[in-house]
């Protein structure tokens, strides 16, 4: 049995379009129980958040298993397949364990470290194994994945990944926007920032970083919009119980909302520019003389028109710039501990499944010696049926014993074996050469006539 994993995220998709796949709570056991009910997917789990949908599945085949899954998805999102199918990605066997490893450790989190999204898979997991549809298989990936998830935020400090490249992005505005400011005009973040106004554009977990540094900061005023207005809404309720004045407003008015800014802060998760050359040409054209704009663009990929960078009195600052700055290092190398962490869980887990997967073949072979056992006696009670019972005994435990010492030794070093990559590929010659694939069609008589 073998991972398909097939997802689409803020890495592949746009906002609109994860919208329509999106899986609520209450459809994901019927989603779930629908995929299972089929003859190609025998264990299934939903991984549901607000930035991705990914449906992890025990499967024999790939082929016939994919196609269930787009077409479940299909159907759910109205979409179809095609169309879905240049958004999502698909991982197989050791890739697809590998990225939920990643995913569960917040490495490919819009906001790297982020820890929601454990508890959100170990809700998966649960809701998957209510209904029946996660065994064997998925409970092991799930719980490892859910270990290394664990041991990266305990071990590494990327839980402040994110936070790291925000701040380093508001000290680097608050430090342009006193360049253009009156002379003497110093100080900390927060003083220079007194009077000042920001958007935030994305109202997801990074917009809700931007908020919170934005108010410690001493901001004067947020205004926050989303594509979705109920979060834009939440989020500045958000920032208002935290002492910092804000209002929502609604996408159509950017133009308008940056000409009011001295900040913009963006982070949507869209694939492609939301934040264009004329909204932000529109908004200078109503600013003052003189007055700086700051927009640091926060998205993978980047929501702002490269072309914006070239408008006179704008300063366009990207993730690729944030992340290069040395007060960020730091969390980078946290990142790359958390990678570390996650190959060598991935190592040990991999090795445990192919140990795993060739216990049932080794089973198949000890029986099929005990089959041959079997038929040997029963060969020789027909041709010495007068055999006393104690020397009959006598005799089939030295069968037994010369069957079991001619297979242990291929047998423990077929364990060893097979935990490295090609595994697989000795399983397929030891099955072969035993015949174990029609092992359990045999019959006695089969048997007896091998051995005669």
């Amino acid at each position: 049995m073998s991972i398909l994993l097939v997802g689409l995220s803020h890495h592949s998709a746009p906002v609109a379009l994860l919208e329509s796949v999106a899986v609520a709570e209450a459809d994901r056991d019927a989603l779930t129980e629908n995929l299972i009910s089929g003859s190609h997917v025998d264990e299934a789990m939903i991984v549901t958040t607000c930035n991705r949908v990914e449906v992890y599945a025990a499967v024999e085949a790939f082929h016939p298993a994919l196609d269930d899954v787009v077409g479940l998805l299909s159907r759910h999102s109205g979409l179809s397949a095609d169309e879905l199918s240049r958004h999502l990605y698909v991982r197989y066997s050791e890739s697809a364990a590998e990225h939920l490893f990643s995913v569960a450790s917040g490495l490919d989190s819009m906001v790297v470290g982020e820890q929601q999204i454990i508890g959100q898979i170990r809700t998966a997991y649960q809701s998957a194994s209510d209904i029946g549809a996660a065994g064997t298989t998925l409970h092991r990936l799930a719980q490892q994945a859910l270990h290394v998830g664990k041991r990266v935020h305990t071990e590494t400090g990327i839980d402040s990944a994110g936070s790291s490249v925000v701040s380093v992005a508001l000290d680097r505005a608050a430090e342009i926007l006193a360049e253009g400011a009156a002379p003497g005009t110093t100080g900390s973040p927060s003083r220079r920032l007194d009077g000042r106004r920001a958007v935030v554009l994305g109202a997801g977990a990074m917009g809700g970083l931007a908020v919170a540094h934005l108010g410690r900061a001493g901001i004067a005023h947020i205004d926050v919009t989303n594509r979705t207005p109920e979060r834009a809404d939440r989020l500045s309720e958000i920032a208002r119980d935290a002492g910092t004045p804000a209002s929502a407003f609604p996408m159509e008015d950017l133009a308008d909302g940056i000409a009011a800014a001295d900040i913009l802060f963006t982070c949507t998760g869209a694939v492609g520019a939301v934040v264009t050359l004329g909204d932000v040409h529109t908004a200078i054209a109503r600013r003052g003389p003189g007055r700086p704009l700051v927009i640091c663009d926060l998205g993978m990929p980047r929501d702002v028109d490269p072309s914006v960078s070239g408008l006179p009195g704008v300063t366009v600052l990207g993730i690729e710039e944030l992340n290069a700055d040395p007060a960020t290092s730091a969390a980078a190398a946290d990142a790359d501990a958390a990678r570390t962490i996650v190959d060598t869980e991935l190592a040990a887990y991999t090795q445990a499944e192919r140990m795993a997967g060739v216990g049932p073949l080794i089973g198949q072979l000890r029986g099929r010696g005990g089959q041959v056992v079997a038929a040997e006696m029963r060969r020789l009670d027909s041709r010495l049926p007068d055999l006393d019972d104690r020397v009959r005994d006598e005799v089939a435990n030295t069968v037994r014993r010369v069957v079991d010492k001619l297979l242990h030794p291929p047998t423990v070093r077929f364990k060893e074996l097979a935990a490295q990559p090609d595994g697989e590929n000795l399983a397929a010659v030891v099955r072969t050469l035993f015949d174990l694939d029609s092992a359990d069609r045999l019959d006695a008589s089969s048997v007896d006539e091998e051995a005669s």
